[in-house]
């Protein structure tokens, strides 16, 4: 199986699996995915969002998804518990289906890493 055959079938995998739990079967987007990574590394599920914490929500998501990249590096958690990460090195300037491709797959191997999908 070709990489992008095995991306395709583990991101199938994965919106599958979170569309069902979060979505009521509604396939979820991207854009979606990142924001339930973002609650899920924040830890305080248990509360509403404003929106400019939902904003903040996805920054987060994005760095933790492209720090394994080398994109970003943790630094410190603020005394409200929120995760602050560094810019290690720019990202490349990618055109739009190229962003996708590279959120899928840090998306993947997120969930690959903490055993939501195989």
């Amino acid at each position: 199986m070709t990489r992008d055959e095995e991306l395709k079938r583990r991101w199938e995998l994965l919106t599958g699996k979170l569309s069902e739990r979060f979505a009521d079967g509604d396939i979820l987007e991207l854009d979606a995915i990142i924001y339930l990574v973002g609650v899920q590394e924040l830890q305080q599920l248990n509360r509403k969002f404003k929106k400019d914490e939902k904003v903040n929500l996805m920054h987060i998501a994005i760095c933790r998804l492209l720090e394994p990249f080398g994109y970003y590096e943790f630094d410190f958690y603020d005394d409200d518990g929120w995760p602050h990460y560094t810019l290690k090195e720019e990202l490349p300037s990618l055109k739009a289906g190229e962003q996708s491709v590279l959120m899928k797959e840090a998306l993947v191997q997120y969930f690959l890493e903490k055993k939501y999908i195989d």
